[in-house]
């Protein structure tokens, strides 16, 4: 059974295989059914944000190309048409509701950046106080490989995470995710393990980035936050006004644990980590039970060419990852330290119990 919880604050990611599902031509039927029942949403009092895909569909479809551009500068041509296309659509729709719609463009940058990031927020929560509806996209005719989030997938948990989101509802072209080999989709999900990643099988669908496996990814970004989640098919009757009700519909992933702070969720996933810092058992006992800072004894290893005040991930000897925080010296500093031995014999902070985040 899923949580009966009132939820007042909700992020919904559309993909490209619902939006346009022949690669190019755009669903006008779909997008009328999910506007419509975004617009039932807000009725309720719902605050509501909607990450969609589909600009570059758009843009392939203005432009005549039967297949996906291969290159930045095409991809980055077609989303450019492609975007102001999609948001007409958008516009026209809701019109028909008597609402409006506003156009968020990001990046990578814009999460990392502390200011910028906060400068998001304080828009979104804005226009959700005025009970408009935000569509956020990746920027896709500007981002390059290096500031690309790679799929809105990510982009929704990110999002869900800088709104304290009480839900994440991720519409697929499938009901869920399937048990195998019965193809039975599993209605619950208290924890992602290993067993529920290999269920996972990637997407190659024409037009289409993400897959289930991205999807997981995101989903453990939501968790990790504290937001519940759920797989659904973008094409099942109500579905997201099934799920905001709390009534069973696709796969229903819990929160893990109690939801972070804001900025705590900023450091966890607003930024990338630029690197990576090996600890001894020691350490890692210290920053978990403890909630001490990061002190240059318990370091084995430093991997990276991370920056002093970057995002770094914090790992277990055997290269788990159980924390991230930002760094009070750079990989080149560390490093330059005679190595382990001499970090631990420096005794120093490396990162500070507030600037770290247990995951």
């Amino acid at each position: 059974m899923q949580s009966k919880k009132n939820f007042s604050r909700i992020v919904v990611k559309a993909g490209s295989s619902l939006i346009s599902p022949r690669g190019g031509l755009i669903d006008p039927k779909y997008l009328s059914s999910i506007i419509q029942q975004l617009d039932g949403l807000i009725n309720r009092g719902i605050e509501v944000v909607l990450v969609s895909s589909g600009a570059i569909a758009c843009g392939m479809s203005v432009l005549k190309l039967k297949k996906r551009p291969q290159d930045i500068a095409g991809l980055q041509a077609a989303a450019s048409i492609g975007q102001s296309e999609l948001m007409g659509i958008y516009r026209r729709l809701l019109k028909k509701h008597k609402r409006i719609c506003a156009q968020l463009l990001v990046t990578w940058e814009d999460f990392e950046d502390r200011k910028r990031y906060l400068n998001v927020r304080h828009t979104l929560t804005n226009l959700l106080k005025n009970k408009v509806l935000p569509v956020i996209n990746e920027n896709d005719a500007v981002a390059t490989d290096e500031i690309r989030f790679g799929d809105n997938d990510k982009l929704s948990a990110l999002v869900a995470a800088l709104l304290g989101a009480d839900l994440l509802v991720i519409l697929s072209d499938v009901e869920g995710l399937y048990r195998l080999p019965q193809m039975q989709v599993i209605p619950v999900v208290e924890k992602i393990t290993p067993g529920i990643n290999r269920l996972c099988c990637n997407s190659d669908k024409e037009g289409c980035v993400g897959g289930m496996s991205s999807k997981l990814e995101a989903i453990k970004i939501a968790a990790g936050s504290g937001i519940s989640s759920i797989i659904a098919s973008g094409k099942s009757p109500d579905a997201l006004l099934k799920a905001a009700r709390g009534e069973p519909v696709g796969t229903f992933f819990l929160a893990q644990g109690a939801s972070l702070k804001a900025r705590e969720r900023w450091i966890a996933y607003g930024a990338r980590a630029r690197g990576t810092i090996i600890v001894d058992e020691g350490a890692k006992n210290a920053l978990i039970k403890n909630g001490k800072s990061l002190l240059s004894v318990g370091i084995i290893s430093v991997r990276g060419n991370f920056k002093q005040n970057e995002t770094v991930s914090i790992a277990s000897p055997a290269g788990s990852e159980f924390a991230r925080g930002k760094v009070n010296f750079s990989a080149g500093e560390l490093q330059s330290r005679a190595g382990a031995a001499g970090l631990r014999r420096l005794e120093q902070e490396v990162i500070h119990r507030d600037n770290l985040v247990i995951l």
